[in-house]
C-alpha cells in the first residue's frame, strides 16, 4: 500500500496554488468569465501554468519540466476543482501530456511543459478509459473526419486526434471549430471537424490514448475531491453563521446528520483519489530507479482498479457535496448571487466526464471478474 498521505513538498505545492487562486480567482471573478466569449482565463492561465510552473509537473526535466509526478499533479487538480478554475489543465497538462509521455514524443511537450500551447485530445469528453472509437480518418498525412464534445476544443493549439491507425497531431487552426452550449462554462465544449487536415503522426496503435485517458480519470478524482472538500468548507461556513428562529441552522440536528455523513464520503473518497494517483505515478515511473520494485510493480497492477474505484466514488461524492451545498444554502443557492451553482455545474459535468459511475462500476466488475447482474 502506498503512502496516502501529503508529503511536505506537495502540502507546500497546494498553498502555493491556492494562494494564487484566491487571488486571481475568486468565485466572483470566475462567474463573470462565464458571461465572456474567452474560451479560458488566459491569464489566469499563465500564472498556473507559467509563474507556478505547474503544466510541467509530471514531464522529465530533460523535456523541460519539473520532474515530479502524477501525484503532485493531483494536488493541483484538487486546488483547481475546489476553485472551478476556467483552465485548460486537464485537457493540456494532464490528459494531452500523458498521451504524448506514453508515444514516446518530445517536439511538444517542452511547449505544453512551458504553457505556452495548449494541446487537447480530440475525443469526446464522456468517453471512458479504454472505449475510444475513432471517428476520423487518416490518408496521405491529412486526417478527416469529426468529434463532437470535445473539452477545451476551442482552447487548443494543438489536436492530438486519434485515427484507426494511431495518434496524430493537427494544428489546431486547420480544423473547423464549433462552440457547444456546455452546462459547466467554465470548461467548455467544441465539436470539431477535420477535412484534409495536415497531420503528423506522433504513436501507432492506441495505447498512447488508452493511457492518456486512464490518467485523466485518476486525475478527475482529484479534482473531485477538492470541489467536495470546497462545498462541505463553504456549507458548514454558511450553516454556523445563519440564523432562523434564534439559532444557527447549522445547530439542528438533521443537518448535522447530513454534514457528518458528507465528510465520511469525502475522507473516503480522499483515500481513493489519492491511491489512484500514487498509482498512475508508480505507473509512469516504470522502468526507471526503482521501477521494478514489487510496490512500482503492484501498484501499476492496480491502476485501471484504483481508477476505476475512485471514479465509481468521487463522482456521486462531488455531486452529492455539490446538491447539499446548493440546499443548505436554502434560496440564495440557486442564485448568481452565491457560488453554489457554479460548484453544481462542474460537479455535474464532471460525473459524465471519462465516463459515468456507472461506466467506471461495470468497467471495475470486469477487472475482478465479478459476474454481471
Amino acid at each position: 500500500m502506498s503512502d496516502l498521505l501529503y508529503s511536505e513538498i506537495e502540502n507546500d505545492l497546494r498553498a502555493g496554488v491556492r494562494e494564487l487562486l484566491d487571488d486571481k480567482a475568486p468565485w466572483t471573478a470566475v462567474l463573470a468569465g462565464t458571461e465572456k466569449d474567452e474560451p479560458y482565463d488566459a491569464a489566469l492561465w499563465r500564472a498556473v501554468a507559467g509563474q507556478l510552473g505547474c503544466a510541467g509537473l509530471p514531464v522529465p526535466e530533460d523535456l523541460g519540466g519539473a520532474g515530479a509526478t502524477w501525484r503532485e499533479t493531483a494536488v493541483v487538480m484538487e486546488e483547481l476543482g475546489r476553485a472551478v478554475a476556467p483552465v485548460p489543465f486537464l485537457a493540456s497538462s494532464v490528459i494531452a501530456t500523458a498521451a504524448l509521455l506514453a508515444a514516446g514524443e518530445r517536439e511538444l511537450l517542452g511547449s505544453l511543459a512551458a504553457g505556452e500551447r495548449v494541446a487537447v485530445l480530440a475525443v469526446p469528453f464522456a468517453t471512458p478509459p479504454g472505449e475510444v472509437v475513432p471517428t476520423v480518418r487518416a490518408a496521405d498525412g491529412t486526417l478527416t473526419g469529426e468529434i463532437a464534445g470535445v473539452a477545451d476544443g476551442l482552447a487548443a493549439d494543438v489536436l492530438l486526434v486519434p485515427a484507426a491507425d494511431g495518434l496524430y497531431a493537427v494544428d489546431a487552426a486547420d480544423a473547423a471549430r464549433t462552440a457547444v452550449t456546455s452546462l459547466d462554462m467554465t470548461r467548455r465544449l467544441a465539436d470539431i471537424a477535420l477535412s484534409g487536415a495536415p497531420a503528423r503522426r506522433v504513436a501507432e496503435g492506441g495505447d498512447a490514448v488508452r493511457a492518456a485517458l486512464l490518467t485523466g480519470a485518476a486525475m478527475l478524482a482529484s479534482e473531485q475531491l477538492g470541489l467536495a472538500q470546497r462545498c462541505l468548507d463553504d456549507t458548514v461556513a454558511y450553516v454556523k453563521n445563519r440564523y432562523q428562529f434564534g439559532r444557527p441552522v447549522g445547530s439542528y440536528q438533521g443537518l448535522k446528520h447530513r454534514l457528518a455523513d458528507l465528510w465520511t464520503s469525502i475522507t473516503q473518497a480522499r483515500a481513493v483519489a489519492r491511491y489512484a494517483a500514487s498509482c498512475a505515478a508508480h505507473q509512469a515511473v516504470a522502468g526507471g530507479p526503482g521501477g521494478s520494485s514489487p510496490q512500482n510493480e503492484r501498484a501499476d497492477a492496480d491502476l485501471p482498479v484504483a481508477v476505476a474505484v475512485a471514479q465509481a466514488h468521487c463522482s456521486a461524492v462531488a455531486l452529492k457535496a455539490a446538491e447539499e451545498c446548493v440546499q443548505m444554502h436554502g434560496g440564495i443557492g440557486f442564485t448568481w448571487e452565491n457560488s453554489s451553482h457554479l460548484f453544481l455545474k462542474r460537479a455535474k459535468a464532471d460525473s459524465i466526464a471519462l465516463g459515468t459511475a456507472d461506466r467506471h462500476r461495470a468497467a471495475l466488475a470486469a477487472l475482478v471478474d465479478l459476474p454481471s447482474a
